[in-house]
């Protein structure tokens, strides 16, 4: 099984991303061991889903960062919208 998932900070950034091992990524994540959410001030799971396959999630992945909208993660974080 694999997990798609959305870190947000206490200043509102937001990270896309996707694992087999949700809480190894998430403790690698908080020691910093990730260039990209190093600038990332205590981020905590905002959203998350679950696929069969590595491929699957990473294909989701990829679509959520390719709206390149904020507006729209949000509504997927909230639930007005679904995968």
């Amino acid at each position: 099984m694999a997990t798609v998932y959305i870190l947000k900070d206490l200043n509102d950034k937001i990270y896309v991303g996707s694992t087999t091992n949700i809480e190894r990524r998430i403790s690698e994540h908080e020691r910093g061991h990730t260039a990209t959410t190093r600038r990332l001030n205590d981020p905590k799971i905002a959203w998350k889903q679950d696929f069969p396959t590595l491929e699957q999630a990473r294909k989701i992945e990829r679509k959520i960062k390719k709206w390149k909208s904020r507006k729209m993660i949000e509504l997927l974080i909230n639930g007005t919208i679904s995968i």
